[in-house]
This record gives C-alpha cells, structure tokens and sequence, in this order.
C-alpha cells in the first residue's frame, strides 16, 4: 500500500531529507532536499525535483545537463522524516561530473574487499578510452572485435571442458574469464548491463503470459 504523503514530516523549513539510490546498482548518489511541491512535482513527472537551499527555488535535476534521474520507487523511513529515492539515471548525479557526490573518502577498511561489478566496468571502459601500456583489457581493444570473439570462443571451450569433468574450482575459474570477456565485448559494442536486464526482463514477462495462456 502506497504512503499519504501527508503522513511525511518536514523540518521547520518545510525540507526533507532524501536520499537518491541507483536502482540498478544500489550506489548512493546524492542527498537532497525536497519540499511537498517539489516532492508533488517528482511524483508526477517521475523524475526527480528538489529544492535548492542555495538558491532558494525548485530544481528540477537534469533540466539544463541533461542529467535527469528517473523514478523508479520512493520510500520513507521508520520516523517518515527522511525519503529514499530509487532512480534509473542518465548521466552523472553530480555537479562535479562523478558517478556519485560520495567520492571523499574519510575512513576504508582496507581488510574489505570492495570488488563490484559496476567498477569492473568502469576499468574496462577506462582502458578502451585511456589505452595503459602493457594492459591485457588496453591489447583486447586495440587488437579489435575480431580478437575479442576469439577469446570468448576460446573461454567458452574451457568452460564446457572444465564442467564435463566436474571440476567445480576450475569452472568457477573458467567462468570468470568468459564473463570478463564478454564485458569487455559489451564496451567494445557499447551494450549495458541495463540492456541485458531489460531483455531477460521482457523473456520473463513474455514467458509468463505464455504460461497463463497455456493454463486457460
């Protein structure tokens, strides 16, 4: 069941708090503020309006970068004194042209391993665009699409190879290879991992309605 807004309780300037989440990755991207009107304004647009305190006026994000950040859910916290807003984006959330505003870092365990899928990606995209010398993802995209696919061929005998005798390590290890390589294919032909989610989405749907039909 959807909130009453109403229910939602703003500070003495009429302000709250949100938080703005990357609904596909689970990045924090930025904190805002927003107001009713401008909560009123996200809610019917379906992309997000804050009000700036700087400037004291509404602000539509993206309405001259281009940056917009479509909504996909809002929730509030246990107090309904803070939001949570989940976006699909299109471009950097801040002004500074980052990912993310949060990139100051203060304290990092360094006992943490914080490998994630969406920094593989951006190495690799990296590497495409700023060749380093003596870089394996730097060779695969000077020596072309031709290469790339021969690799992934290649990665995909060893994973059959490594699963038809059961070893369970070495196909992990296998797997991983091929997966590198087809994200590497990915930025070479500028494929996201949004578009591979769309489409397994859209089989899903489509698989389901199959079911229902077949069930009548």
């Amino acid at each position: 069941m959807e909130l009453d807004i109403n229910k939602l309780k703003f500070d003495k300037n009429g302000l709250i708090p949100a938080i703005i989440q990357d609904f596909e990755t689970k990045q924090i991207l930025t904190l805002a503020y927003m107001n009713k009107e401008s909560l009123n304004i996200s809610l019917e647009e379906k992309r997000t309006c804050f009000w700036s305190r700087s400037r004291n006026c509404l602000w539509r994000k993206g309405e001259t970068s281009g940056n917009v950040q479509n909504i996909i859910n809002i929730s509030a916290d246990c107090d309904y004194d803070s939001l949570l807003v989940e976006v699909i984006k299109t471009g950097p959330a801040c002004h500074l042209g980052t990912n993310s505003c949060f990139t100051n870092t203060i304290y990092s365990d360094k006992n943490i391993n914080r490998f994630s899928l969406e920094s593989l990606i951006s190495l690799i995209k990296e590497r495409k665009i700023n060749k380093k010398e003596g870089s394996y993802t730097t060779y695969l995209f000077e020596k072309g699409i031709d290469k790339i696919l021969k690799k992934i061929g290649e990665e995909s005998t060893e994973v059959v190879i490594a699963a038809k005798a059961n070893d369970k390590p070495e196909t992990i290890y296998e797997i991983s290879d091929l997966f590198y390589h087809i994200l590497v294919l990915m930025v070479q032909m500028d494929i996201s991992v949004s578009d591979i989610k769309q489409e397994l989405a859209s089989r899903h749907v489509i698989d389901h309605k199959v079911k229902q039909e077949k069930m009548k």
